[in-house]
């Protein structure tokens, strides 16, 4: 067995009772809750991003194959369709990691009901659109078996709140093509909900053959353009690029859903950038307490230096005993950490008992996803920085002299 663990590890089982007991055991907490704040933080920030993603691209896809904009606006030309092609479809499929390719077709709409008016965007879909499971949703889906197109909508919440309505009831629908308006009653299947105002306060969901009909001189394969899936988010520039290069040709265009909404993205930045700074910070607080205790633990066990030196035990030995008790205190409060961390993440996925404000944050309860890569890089940063940072603490080891420490013995 190495020396100087074997003396580190029998110092810290003997400090029962001691001053120096204490310093350790305030050494373990103050490392534990260092580690734990970390790892929470961690757990929020990256939930945060998930759940807020996730909603986003569940209603909007990874990519939009759309008619390009002059303008760089990335807004949908309404009035100028493009046209189904099946090929197109079938080769976007066919990209590693698309998951699904649906046509749509958008178009603004007053929503009528109870003297009460909204506007909002119409989201045409086909009958293999479907919500992901992160959207709530209540009511029936829409019934495509209306040989015409089918006279249902699911609304956001919101717009229904606003309007005083249910599932069940009737809207009417106006529509102002050419300077006309063309109005269509139907009724709400279903409402759905995202917590994200970008969505729920302006858009809904019909099929896409009663926008295709309302459009005049629009044809049964006129469509705005192609939502595209994918089974990660990472991959969404380069599918865009794949098919902008390899699919498609002018006037089509593919951008992606962080180019649409990049105000979004940009705030979720921002929200890591918060992160990173809070790992610092007790980076930085959790080194300090260990150095201070380190330093402290050396004054206190003077004697047992001085004995060590006299014995003949060389510098770098001695100074392993004490890196070694720092080593040994940080495992136990890294231990400590991530149950105390972990468990208060587990209670929050639970009971969801840390609220938040949902029109600022898009979701009602504090979101957490533990990444395990996330724990165990946590993990080792912050043993190595405790064991690491004592070597400036341990010169003082060269200082003591044996001859003057001994003699109060």
């Amino acid at each position: 067995m190495n020396l100087s663990f074997f003396i580190a590890r029998r110092y810290l089982v003997k400090q029962k009772g001691t001053f120096s007991s204490f310093i350790i055991r305030l050494a373990i907490v103050a490392t534990a809750l260092s580690v734990a704040v970390m790892i929470v933080a961690m757990a929020v920030v990256t939930g945060f991003n998930y759940a807020v993603t996730e909603k986003l691209y569940s209603f909007m896809g990874h990519v939009n194959v759309v008619r390009y904009d002059e303008t760089n606006s990335n807004a949908l030309n309404y009035s100028s369709p493009i046209y189904y092609n099946h090929r197109v479809q079938d080769s976007i499929k066919m990209v590693p990691h698309v998951i699904a390719v649906s046509p749509f077709v958008e178009l603004p709409v007053i929503v009528q009901a109870h003297g009460q008016l909204e506007g909002i965007s119409l989201k045409g879909v086909d009958k293999e659109y479907r919500f992901a499971k992160s959207i709530k949703t209540t009511g029936a889906p829409i019934d495509y078996s209306d040989t015409f197109y089918s006279k249902q909508v699911i609304l956001s919440q919101t717009t229904a709140d606003r309007l005083n309505i249910n599932t069940g009831d009737t809207v009417q629908l106006t529509f102002l093509q050419s300077g006309l308006p063309r109005i269509r009653k139907v009724r709400v299947s279903g409402l759905y909900h995202t917590g994200m105002e970008e969505v729920d306060k302006y858009f809904a969901v019909c099929d896409i053959r009663l926008l295709q009909r309302i459009n005049t001189n629009w044809t049964a394969d006129s469509i705005n353009g192609y939502q595209v899936d994918l089974d990660n988010e990472k991959y969404a520039d380069t599918v865009a690029s794949f098919i902008h290069y390899n699919i498609i040709n002018a006037p089509l265009e593919s951008y992606t859903t962080a180019e649409n909404y990049s105000f979004i993205f940009d705030w979720l930045k921002l929200q890591n950038m918060n992160g990173i700074i809070l790992l610092v910070i007790m980076a930085v607080v959790s080194i300090i307490n260990m150095g201070a205790v380190l330093l402290i633990l050396m004054v206190d066990r003077a004697m047992m230096i001085g004995l060590l030196k006299a014995l003949g035990m060389p510098f770098e030995t001695t100074r392993n005993v004490f890196l070694g008790i720092a080593g040994l205190i940080g495992m136990v409060g890294i231990l400590l950490g991530n149950v105390l961390a972990l468990g208060l993440c587990w209670l929050q996925l639970l009971f969801g008992f840390l609220k938040l404000p949902e029109a600022a944050y898009y979701m009602p309860v504090v979101p957490v996803k533990i990444v395990w890569w996330h724990v165990a890089g946590i993990d080792i940063a912050t043993l190595l920085l405790c064991v690491l940072c004592m070597w400036l603490p341990t010169l003082y080891i060269r200082r003591i002299q044996p001859a003057r420490v001994l003699q109060f013995k």
